[in-house]
């Protein structure tokens, strides 16, 4: 039988079915207009009334429709984000098992939906075959790397990258480190699978990753966390959009507004040659020229998220994702965590480096990670 947990977000074409946060106390999902004109990135507190009208955010109930709001423009540039027909057998193979002292490493592959299977690394403390309790759970994203892909997780091979699934797995977390599309070894065909972007593929094969876990009896359900650092911190961001099940998340190097990127040079146009490509989101190629028309920013992103607590690592001299443009975002994210009388869960870290996700930084994050999921 093909199942699928309360909280996952259908969306379908020319409506959006959102599933109730915890906080909302509607019998339904309230009613949003279609159609008109996008709302301002930088102005969170503002909403369209049933009749299409603006109107200030002055409530939870008001802000559930900006919200849906939000991810139905996410939708127009990912694509739309699969249904049942996408569902299937996890079908489950270990390809290899290696013991690391305190916990266990397999490597396996799993069936996120028909025609595509997906690697990923699953780290099993000791502990959880032990002990009759179930262990918290944590989605770990890697970062962009051609080479290597999600083992950058797990090994260490990038200087850079650090090895925080691995790090986290000897802290007493179950973890799953699933492949991104289009990268090292996991290769899928986006095109004959339906997707308009890698994002949503990206999107997808998480949440079946997640759908995996709540399978595994020394985990415990629907109270996961993610992390992860450049391709990996906003992948974070996405998939926790989408997917209420995460209550933590951890992005590192992961966003700036799309109009900053690489200092927003509208000349060069780095969005380009980022954000556009196949592996990511390539209908943002048809904005050139017009930044401030694409459907969403990562203001709305952050803001979506609340009241769900969030760390944010943005480096002072990271040279992809502008320190300045991430301060405006979550500046502006904050007014809605204020709503929901949480400001102190979104937090951030600001250490004098480039690109990169530092020890000390990465400590904080993983006290961040036990204090909300333990």
């Amino acid at each position: 039988m093909r199942t699928r947990p309360a909280s996952y977000v259908a969306v379908a074409t020319g409506a959006l079915c959102v599933a109730l946060l915890v906080s909302c106390r509607h019998s339904r999902p309230p009613v949003v207009p279609v159609g008109l004109p996008p709302l301002p990135h930088t102005n969170l507190m503002v909403f369209h009334k049933p009749d299409g009208t603006v109107a200030p955010v002055k409530s939870k109930s008001d802000w559930q429709c900006r919200r849906i709001e939000i991810l139905r423009s996410m939708t127009q540039v990912m694509g739309p984000l699969p249904g049942p027909g996408k569902w299937c057998p996890f079908d489950m193979r270990t390809v290899e098992k290696t013991n690391c002292g305190s916990y266990a490493r397999l490597l396996i592959t799993y069936a996120s939906e028909p025609g595509s299977r997906v690697p990923a690394y699953l780290l099993i403390p000791n502990e959880a075959l032990r002990a009759e309790k179930q262990l918290p759970a944590v989605l770990a994203l890697h970062p962009t790397d051609m080479e290597y892909g999600h083992r950058v997780l797990v090994e260490d091979l990038r200087p850079s990258y650090r090895a925080y699934g691995r790090d986290l797995a000897e802290r007493g977390f179950v973890v799953i480190a699933p492949a991104y599309p289009l990268m090292a070894n996991y290769q899928p065909d986006l095109e004959k699978l339906g997707y308009r972007s890698g994002t949503m593929k990206a999107i997808h094969d998480n949440m079946r990753a997640l759908d995996l876990l709540d399978t595994l009896p020394f985990v415990r359900k629907d109270h996961y966390g993610a992390i992860g650092h450049s391709l990996g911190g906003h992948n974070a961001l996405f998939t926790a959009v989408f997917d209420q099940r995460i209550k933590v998340i951890v992005s590192s190097c992961g966003f700036d507004s799309f109009s900053d990127y690489y200092g927003g040079d509208p000349a060069n146009w780095q969005l380009e040659r980022g954000w556009c490509q196949t592996r990511y989101m390539p209908c943002l190629a048809d904005y050139r020229g017009r930044l401030a028309e694409i459907p969403f920013d990562f203001y709305e992103v952050v803001a979506a998220l609340a009241p769900r607590p969030l760390f944010v690592n943005a480096p002072l001299r990271d040279s992809n994702f502008r320190q300045p443009s991430v301060d405006a975002i979550l500046n502006a994210a904050s007014a809605v965590y204020r709503l929901y009388h949480v400001p102190g869960v979104l937090q951030a870290a600001y250490p004098d480096c480039g690109h990169d996700f530092p020890p000390e930084v990465r400590e904080a994050t993983y006290k961040f990670l036990e204090e909300h999921l333990r």
